[in-house]
């Protein structure tokens, strides 16, 4: 009888962890859903730190119940808000419900930045003028919010969008404050990335933000994703900025994808498949793995990648995370995510 020696065993631990790593890489106990609405619904994860804890925002949708909402549940679209100790365990705060000329049809889609000692939020109403604009407000306390006097902050203009604007992102790059958001072709039909930037050093309202270019910054070219791309989502890592972006409509399904710039406006892409697949047949998210929301944590120093994700066609959406591993440079979840593009 052969007995293994102590080398075959040290070899075999080592096989066992290279081909168990990118399943753990994936794994996370975080299933978070806001269930005030009559089922479980929460989207569009924005995740920043601030005053000694983590704070969620994303998008509640309408009550789904029974004909008349409970007494204070809204019946409309509006933003969430939970915090946490450890990004995994989530409970909720609060919400910021439509309370502003312009805000009747709702509102969703944050996108949260820490700024001077405030939280900035920006978000897209649904409605009562141009088909959807973005919005800007502010909280000392991450939970009640300061409309911006001036909303809408800014929705597009040109021959190559439809004049709306959806998803915002911003981050701060150089002297300026970049704000990322999605809009349409003049039909309507494909969805893409357009930019804005306004100085870092001013209030961001009204006045203050330029469009970037004459064009889309990126559009949809690859199979995966179909006519769709939106929900930008942004890091630095030294002097370059990671896009991280949702391809397909929802439950299309809705795949994530990455690519990369270093000057916020000329982008390419960082791998030709998805950066992060839909689920398996069977799993919690098999009709998608959709809206980014990229996180570096301050405590920590790892990058966390927060998505949406369900089973049934966007019945309920549940919000997850997975962490983003730096190799070379480049974003990975567990061992690779294909062949880089550079």
């Amino acid at each position: 009888m052969n007995i293994p020696t102590r080398h075959t065993w040290a070899v075999a631990l080592l096989l066992m962890v290279w081909l168990i790593f990118p399943l753990l890489a994936h794994s996370d106990p975080m299933r978070f859903a806001d269930t005030s609405r009559g089922r479980p619904f929460s989207k569009d994860p924005s995740v920043i730190f601030f005053h000694g804890k983590y704070f969620l925002y994303y998008s509640l949708g309408p009550w789904t119940g029974a004909a008349t909402p409970p007494p204070k549940v809204k019946n409309g679209w509006s933003i969430g808000v939970a915090t946490s100790d450890d990004l995994t365990t989530w409970t909720k705060a609060g919400e910021i419900l439509p309370a502003a000329l312009g805000e009747k049809q709702g509102f969703g889609a944050p996108g949260a930045r820490v700024l001077n000692g405030k939280v900035h939020l920006f978000y897209a109403t649904y409605g009562d003028g141009p088909p959807s604009v973005i919005c800007h407000a502010t909280s000392e306390d991450g939970v009640t919010f300061t409309r911006d006097a001036s909303n809408p902050i800014f929705n597009p203009s040109g021959s190559w969008t439809n004049g709306r604007a959806i998803d915002p992102e911003v981050i701060a790059f150089g002297d300026r404050l970049m704000l990322y958001f999605a809009t349409r072709d003049p039909a309507g039909k494909i969805q893409k990335l357009g930019a804005v930037s306004a100085p870092l050093a001013s209030d961001y309202s009204r006045g203050q933000w330029r469009q970037e270019g004459t064009d889309s910054i990126l559009a949809p070219e690859l199979d995966w994703e179909k006519t769709c791309i939106e929900a930008a989502s942004v890091v630095q890592q030294g002097d370059k900025l990671f896009l991280f972006y949702a391809g397909g409509y929802n439950n299309a399904p809705q795949q994530i994808g990455v690519a990369v710039s270093t000057d916020g406006l000329k982008w390419r892409r960082v791998y030709r498949e998805p950066f992060l697949k839909s689920g398996e047949p069977g799993s919690w998210n098999e009709s998608e793995s959709g809206h980014p929301g990229i996180f570096l944590d301050p405590q920590s120093g790892r990058t966390y990648l927060f998505f949406q994700g369900n089973n049934d066609q966007g019945q309920t959406w549940y919000l997850s995370k997975v962490e983003v591993l730096w190799r070379d440079g480049l974003p990975q979840i567990g061992k690779n995510n294909g062949t880089s593009l550079f």
